[in-house]
Formats: C-alpha cells, structure tokens, sequence
C-alpha cells in the first residue's frame, strides 16, 4: 500500500511548491532551464488544489517545506547556508527552518517529560519556558534544576515525529528509484544508497539518547581546543525522547548585527570555525555534521559553542588520510598527486589514464585559484570536481557524502561571518599540520608503534599461530568428499564406454 501513498506523496510535493510560490524561487535559484520549468508547472499545476498554503507570514519555501515534513526541513537547512548556490533570496527565506518553526504546547512536552523520565517536570524544573527554539524534530525549553537553581536546556522530541520522518523517507525511496530508472547515466551517484545514507543519519536524531551519548564523546575529543566549547549532559534527566544539558549562553552565530554590538571579531570566527571543523574531521575522526547558525553561539568571551549533537559523522583514519592527501594536493596545486590518491584510494577505476585524470583536476583547481577570495569556494570545488569524476567512473563514496555536505556548510556560515575569507589560506595550516602528523615520517613512526602493541598483545599466541599456517601450507589438500552416489556411477560410466568400445571392435572384425 506504501507505493501509491508515496506517489501522492511526491505530487503533493510538486502541487505544494506550485501553490505556495515557492516552485518559482527554486527553479529561480537553481537557474533552471526552460525545458524543466515547463515540466516542472505542467507536473504541479493540475493538483496545486491539494498543497497546503501555510501560514501566509512565512516567506513561500519556508513554507513549503514545513507543510511537506522533517526530511524536506532538514534539507533546507542545508541549503539556508550557502547563498553562492541557491541565492540570497532562497537562502533568506530558508534560514528561518534553523529554530524558528511552530512550536508544539508546552503541556505537551511536559507529558513527554513524565513519561519517559518517571518524574514530576514541576518537581525537578524551576521557571520551566515556553519554547526558546523549535526545529523540525524537537523543541528546546530552557529551565534550572530544583536542585541547585543551573540553568539548563531541555530537548524534547515532537509528538509522532518517527511516524511522519517515516512517510518522508520512503517518498524519498521512491524518488531515487525513478532516478535511477528514468536517468541511468545516475547510476554511478546511487540514489538508492544516498537516501540510506541520510535515513540512517537522521534515525540518529529520532533517539536522544544516542545524541546524548555523542555529545559526551565529543565534548572530551575536543576539550583542549582553545576558544571552542560545548554544554554537558545532564544524564540522569536524559532519556530516549528527552535530553538535558546546560545552557549555552551567547549570540547567535548567524546574527552579525549582534556580534559586532558585543565587539567580537566576526573575521576571527570565521577562520576559526573553519579550522575547528578540519581539525575534528581530520585529527579525531568525529566531527559536528550539523554545524549551521542555529547550532552554533558565540560566548561573552568570545568561546564558539556548539550544541545539537543529533547528526555527528565518523571516518576512518585511512579515509581520513587520503581526504586530507587531496585536499593538500589542491592547496599545493599538485594536481598529479591528487590523481594518484583518487587511484590508491579505488576511488577511480584502475583502466583509467592517471595523467589524463590529473589533466582533468587540473582544469578543475586552476580556474577556481585564479578568482579573488570572495569568488573562492569550496562548494564550487565540489561541484567541479563531482562533473570531472564523473566522466572518469567515479562512483558516488557514501562514506564521504556527510564530510563533504558539513565542509560547504561551514563554509557558509565562515562565509556569512567574513565573506573576503580565502577558504584555502584558512585551511591550509590545519591540512598541513594533519599532513606532518599523520603521513610524514611521524606518521611511520607512530604506525610501526601501534603494530608492535598489537604484536605484543599476540605475542605469546604468535609461535602457535605461526606453525598452524606453515603445516597448512605444507600439508597438501584433503580430497574433495564425493557423494555416496559419485562411485557407482562412475563404475557404471566406465563400464558402458568399455562395452562401447567392445562392440566396434567386434564389428570391425566381422
């Protein structure tokens, strides 16, 4: 029954937009060709009936997008940082997603509260809020503990949230799969494993707990960098549907007119936002993947604090490596050493010509280093590097969808802080010092290490282990079991040819 609610699903999504007003300002910002406007108001004019026209002081994406669900919320998150790519007018009407939503009573998360954490809210909280920020999955309140008067921050997850993030996703299911059948050249991109990608991400926010947890380990990765901090979890009033933590008291990251009020240098944050971000991506691994303005303050002191630790993304320490190789390769213009690491990583077919790949990376960095730093953009590397890669195989690493969406997020929000910064002299410290301590001769030094440890630990297992692996090599292989039948039928066999063979030669002889 799901296949017919999602295709409803996706003409209300067209039918929305169209009453709204909002398919105008996205075919606007995404300068849309002609061919694709015509299709897009011929799909969504017949059935712009069934859209919902909202609450008529919201700009028209807004929305749009608050009527259609918490996946298509999340998205234009996404896209209310980056002006150089959807316009300012898009991006303006989009930032209002961040925290400014309608909020559900506070009766409501009270119940929520009660329920999930067994206690009286008006027993536990003193000066309990209305709603300080309403996003689309949970709502924050800020109140102080009974206990010592702290002043805290209370998330509370929306009521039935799961359920329509459901009905969202699968439409976006379906979507991809008429992607992938009606354009075959995106195969390469799979569609199908980027919506997983995002459900699992998102799923994530759906358990506070999980955030909760998150938020911990975070908070000790990043302990030492100096001018960054984030709130600690208040775990006994934490559950699976409800997250406490301290109050993070500071201006809001996307209000300039605020920030130079309280003479903070939006110039410093810029940078050091940028910088932050590579440093966690690179040096542990872990990083903040929701890093737009709504999750981001400014402290009196000038400290950044992040909260909202509902989506947090995790590589490898390879993947981490060669990210930052390519990356130090663009920096360096060394457009062949970037080649080759697409290569080593398998991230390009091993049948294509390295040097024609580097030719091609050329083509892409050149043009970009030869604008001004206004012009310079991260975003715009990705999206020309996405076009080459695609000509050469390159298939879409789903394990690098989130780094590389939070990279051209932080560039906005560093962009809206300071739009003369040049990303690449800004990063540039960060990757090289990543570069001296993870790839250089430290690096080997450091690798050699941690395999001694490990064969340390193997270490009175090792002579056993050892012998095993030369007996099998030495020993020559068990016969292969037949089945009961394989031996009579090969006498039976054998004995036909042979009377075969018995009855030419007879007739020869005759």
């Amino acid at each position: 029954m799901r296949g017919p609610h999602n295709i409803w699903r996706l003409i209300r999504t067209g039918a929305t937009l169209e009453r709204t007003g909002a398919m105008r300002v996205v075919l606007d910002a995404f300068d849309a060709p002609p061919s694709l406007r015509a299709a897009a108001r011929a799909l969504g004019w017949p059935f712009k009936w069934l859209g919902y026209k909202g609450d008529p002081a919201m700009p028209p994406a807004t929305r749009a997008l608050t009527a259609l669900g918490p996946a298509y919320i999340k998205f234009g998150q996404v896209l209310s940082t980056r002006p150089d790519v959807v316009g300012d007018e898009l991006a303006d009407q989009l930032r209002v997603l961040q925290d400014k939503l309608p909020p559900f009573p506070i009766e409501v998360a009270k119940a929520t509260l009660a329920r999930e954490l067994g206690v009286d809210p008006d027993g536990v909280f003193m000066d309990f809020s209305p709603p300080v920020a309403a996003a689309s999955i949970a709502q924050v309140h800020k109140a102080r503990l009974a206990v010592n008067g702290e002043a805290v921050a209370v998330k509370v997850l929306r009521p039935r949230i799961e359920s329509a993030f459901r009905r969202d996703i699968d439409a976006f299911y379906l979507a991809a799969r008429m992607i992938e059948i009606l354009s075959p050249s995106s195969r390469r991109l799979r569609p199908m494993d980027v919506i997983a990608h995002f459900e699992g991400v998102v799923k994530g926010e759906l358990d506070l707990r999980l955030e909760s947890s998150a938020a911990s380990e975070f908070t000790d990765n990043t302990r030492g960098d100096k001018g960054f901090r984030t709130p600690k979890v208040v775990w006994p009033l934490s559950a699976k549907r409800v997250m406490t933590l301290g109050w993070a008291e500071g201006i809001p990251m996307g209000d300039n007119a605020a920030l130079d009020a309280a003479g903070h240098d939006r110039k410093a944050l810029s940078e050091r936002v940028l910088q932050l971000f590579l440093r966690h991506a690179l040096r542990d691994g872990y990083f903040h993947g929701d890093m737009h303005q709504g999750n981001l303050k400014v402290a009196p002191n000038g400290d950044i604090i992040a909260y909202d630790f509902g989506i947090m993304g995790q590589i490898d320490e390879y993947t981490r490596r060669v990210y930052a190789e390519i990356l130090f390769g663009f920096i360096r213009r060394d457009y062949k050493r970037v080649a080759e690491v697409h290569f080593e990583a398998g991230y390009v077919p091993a049948d294509r010509d390295v040097d024609e790949f580097a030719r091609a990376l050329r083509s892409v960095g050149e043009p970009i280093f030869g604008m001004d730093a206004t012009r310079i953009s991260m975003g715009r590397l990705l999206n020309y590097l996405f076009e080459v890669t695609e000509r050469f195989g390159m298939e879409t690493r789903t394990e690098l969808l989130l780094l590389q969406r939070t990279m051209v997020v932080v560039e906005g929000v560093a962009r809206s802080l300071n739009p003369q910064m040049n990303i690449w002299e800004v990063a540039q410290p960060v990757v090289e010092d990543y570069i001296k301590n993870s790839i250089g001769p430290r690096a080997v030094a450091s690798d050699l290490a941690r395999t001694a440890k490990v064969l340390t630990r193997f270490g009175p297992r090792l002579p056993g282990l050892v012998e095993a692996a030369l007996i099998r090599q030495a020993s020559p292989p068990p016969p292969r079991p037949r089945a009961p039948w394989i031996r009579p039928a090969l006498w039976a066999a054998f004995g036909g040819a042979l009377g075969a063979s018995l009855a030419v030669g007879a007739g020869s002889l005759f």
